[in-house]
């Protein structure tokens, strides 16, 4: 009577049992690795590595920075040897002296018209090899500009490790306690930020010797504000979720909850805003250079590179394209490079 009533209910729903076929513990069964469980890192890493402009701009990025601590010494010159009987001589690279390029030639616009002018052959200099050219003071361009790079990315990294620490530190806290703490601490923010950069390193250029130690604390006194916005954001949002509840409950002291709990929580967004901060700074250091508010002679850096090369860009273009490009890539990749950790480490963007 049991199998007439169960054969029933099987025909009513449409099927029987011998319909369907067990497949068994074999290789069918097993889970899509497409879809098989990741760790948080593994993701991100997996994300990262899909973004290829991401990947690139990395790969870039190491390739300069590589020249930058190795390029210098690829050469006999130093960056700030002088040689004037052979100053302004073109790019001349070994093995493209029958080239259309890197060959030494270049061409002048004169009065009278244009002409094609080789200084290695007019002073008889076949043996000298310039890869980026010569200046006005015959200097190399090419240990020049990679010593600049140097420079530049030293100053950068620095101005952004110490604002990372302050800027983190000062944003967490004021977010943490709230009340009276957080008013004060985002009045006084906004004070520093409301004071424009370059009023700040024109007085402290007044009070301090230019060099690098001034730029970094100059960089250091304003580009706190950014990551101190970003974290006291994050600590609103996480302060009142569970965990850290339950921390407190558990009597862990503030700085405890902030620091051990909060703090790796948002790692992500410090990473990223690392990343977007770098170029801004680079870009800062190249405009205080530019405008004669940089590092002094004879230490070069991109933007004072570009500057001493802008006096002569109409009669000799060539001195002026090398640290405008590494100064374009540099930022370009960084910014990129940004984007694509941003994309890696947020779990919110992967369905967009």
């Amino acid at each position: 009577m049991s199998d007439f009533v169960e054969n029933e209910n099987e025909a009513a729903a449409g099927f029987y049992g011998d319909d369907f076929q067990l497949r068994g513990d074999n290789e069918q069964t097993k889970i899509d690795t497409n879809f098989a469980s990741m760790g948080y890192w593994k993701e991100v890493r997996f994300r990262f590595l899909s973004n290829k402009s991401a990947v690139f701009s990395l790969a870039a990025i190491l390739i300069i920075m590589f020249f930058a601590f190795v390029g210098p010494k690829m050469t006999k010159y130093t960056y700030s040897g002088q040689n004037l009987p052979q100053k302004n001589y073109a790019p001349r690279i070994p093995g493209f002296d029958d080239t259309p390029i890197f060959n030494g030639n270049e061409k002048l616009n004169t009065t009278t018209g244009s002409k094609i002018i080789n200084g290695y052959k007019a002073n008889g200099d076949l043996n000298v090899y310039y890869w980026f050219g010569s200046d006005v003071l015959g200097r190399d361009i090419w240990t020049r500009t990679w010593m600049g790079t140097r420079v530049s990315l030293y100053i950068a990294v620095v101005a952004v490790l110490i604002d990372m620490i302050v800027g983190l530190s000062y944003g967490l806290i004021s977010g943490y306690f709230g009340g009276v703490v957080d008013s004060v601490m985002q009045r006084f923010s906004e004070i520093v930020n409301g004071i424009p950069r370059l009023v700040i390193v024109t007085l402290l250029m007044l009070i301090l010797k230019p060099g690098i130690a001034t730029i970094i604390f100059a960089l250091m006194i304003t580009e706190w504000i950014g990551m101190s916005r970003i974290a006291r954001a994050e600590m609103l949002n996480l302060k009142e979720r569970e965990f850290v509840l339950a921390s407190r409950t558990l009597g862990a002291g503030n700085f405890s909850i902030i620091f051990r709990e909060i703090l790796p929580n948002i790692i992500g967004q410090i990473i990223t805003q690392t990343m977007f901060s770098i170029p801004t700074a680079i870009f800062t250091e190249a405009f205080l250079s530019f405008v004669g508010l940089g590092i002094p002679v004879p230490q070069c850096s991109l933007g004072s590179l570009i500057s001493d090369a802008f006096n002569s860009f109409t009669t000799h273009s060539y001195q002026i394209v090398p640290p405008i490009l590494i100064l374009a890539l540099l930022m370009l990749c960084f910014n990129m490079l940004a984007d694509g950790l941003r994309e890696a480490l947020d779990p919110k963007m992967k369905e967009m």
